[in-house]
């Protein structure tokens, strides 16, 4: 994964060593400074082993700002956190009661609104869902969603600089969660379709328990196994956060830093957050296997 990485990253157009036109400071001499001081003077396999040790060393900067990446990295996430958080727990908590609805109640009314309502949701990039959002809140109700809090109000009451802090997260929160409702509400219908049709499940309505039991009790236990293996899978969304998203509201998280990275051609700070992200998703697919193991006995077996 490292090597791959870090192979893509330098095969890529454009150089971060290159003399900018633009800015005429940037001279030979400086340049040349520049590639010994980061190494990029030295060939390519000595400069991905010294990455590495100044990574797992704590020693590495930032190329835009000459600033520590894992300070850097650790700051912004913080400021993903809560994004990540309140938008997780909006998708999970309304994907499960509306896909269990629209198993139960199949082909009717709420059923199919839920479903034409989920691939609109799927199908509309969500970036165009943002700047209607954005169009209709400013534009109607006069209120600022871009960044984290409204910008030049200084307020000492602390219940209103919370709740301009709640409101500047709800919107970005909301669609972050828009398409996992989506996906995940029709995960949820199709394998409680699946396991109603199951014999176990025509056995326990067979012995008179109420319709309550049977679905809350029976269906839906197994139903979530899959959801061990999918719960892992979040885990990597820590470091992830949303790219699209953080950059329309200029939400001051690592996703927007990843973009700007991208951007400035910044490769310790893309290294470094591709870096996490893939042990995090190792992490997170050891967990599910875990807690798979915890909750069927047969993977045990």
């Amino acid at each position: 994964m490292s090597i791959i990485s870090f192979l893509i990253i330098y095969l890529a157009p454009g150089k971060p060593s290159q003399i900018d036109p633009m800015n005429p400071k940037f001279t030979p001499e400086l340049l040349k400074r520049y590639r010994q001081h980061f190494h990029l003077d030295k060939p390519l396999y000595e400069q991905y082993f010294l990455f590495y040790r100044d990574l797992f060393t704590g020693r590495s900067v930032s190329w835009q700002d000459n600033q520590p990446v894992l300070k850097k990295i650790w700051e912004r996430f913080l400021n993903s956190l809560p994004l990540f958080l309140i938008g997780t727990l909006i998708t999970w908590t309304l994907s499960f009661p509306v896909g269990i609805k629209s198993a139960i109640n199949r082909g009717s009314m709420f059923d199919k609104t839920t479903t034409f309502i989920a691939y609109v949701l799927i199908s509309i990039p969500g970036f165009f869902f943002a700047y209607v959002l954005i169009i209709l809140v400013v534009t109607y109700l006069h209120v600022p969603v871009i960044g984290m809090k409204t910008f030049g109000v200084v307020s000492k009451n602390f219940l209103v600089s919370l709740m301009d802090r709640l409101w500047h997260l709800l919107i970005p929160s909301l669609l972050s969660a828009a398409g996992g409702i989506a996906i995940l509400s029709r995960y949820v219908r199709n394998e409680m379709i699946e396991v109603q049709d199951a014999d176990y499940i025509r056995t326990a309505r067979a012995k008179g328990l109420s319709e309550d039991d049977v679905i809350y009790k029976h269906a839906l236990k197994n139903a979530l196994l899959p959801f061990i293996t999918m719960f892992g899978l979040i885990i990597p969304g820590l470091i992830g956060g949303s790219v699209i998203i953080e950059s329309i509201f200029s939400w001051p998280g690592i996703g927007l830093m990843a973009y700007q990275a991208i951007l400035a051609r910044d490769y310790p700070v893309i290294l470094t957050l591709n870096f996490i992200s893939a042990v995090l998703v190792l992490i997170g697919t050891f967990i599910s296997d875990l807690l798979y193991m915890i909750v069927d006995p047969r993977i045990r077996i």
